[in-house]
């Protein structure tokens, strides 16, 4: 097995259902190796030119950073908002033992 690089997606969704069925699909679909659902959260966003707050939950995904453009692809794809924030970036280390937890069934 080939060691790649640790990778994160974050994303805000409106309720823990929706939270847990994204990150069921995601790790589902073997482009993550887990998901994280966190919450509730408060969130303060500006949306239309008016000041919003709504409370949401939030998806921390991790994965081999091999996956991450399919990753984030397909969480915007399923994600439910119109606009969704997917934020996805390649992590600067982790202990090999991480690294074949994330790349486990990518080879």
């Amino acid at each position: 097995m080939s060691l790649g690089a640790p990778a994160l997606i974050w994303t805000p969704v409106d309720t823990a259902e929706n939270a847990r069925n994204l990150a069921i699909s995601i790790v589902g679909s073997g482009l993550a190796a887990c998901a994280n659902v966190i919450g509730p959260i408060e969130s303060h966003f500006v949306w239309k030119g008016a000041m919003q707050r709504s409370e949401e939950y939030g998806v921390l995904i991790k994965l081999d950073a091999r996956t991450l453009d399919a990753a984030v692809a397909m969480v915007e794809e399923l994600h439910v908002y119109d606009v969704p924030v997917v934020i996805g970036w390649r992590a600067d280390s982790a202990p090999p033992a991480t690294l074949a937890f994330l790349a486990y069934g990518l080879d």
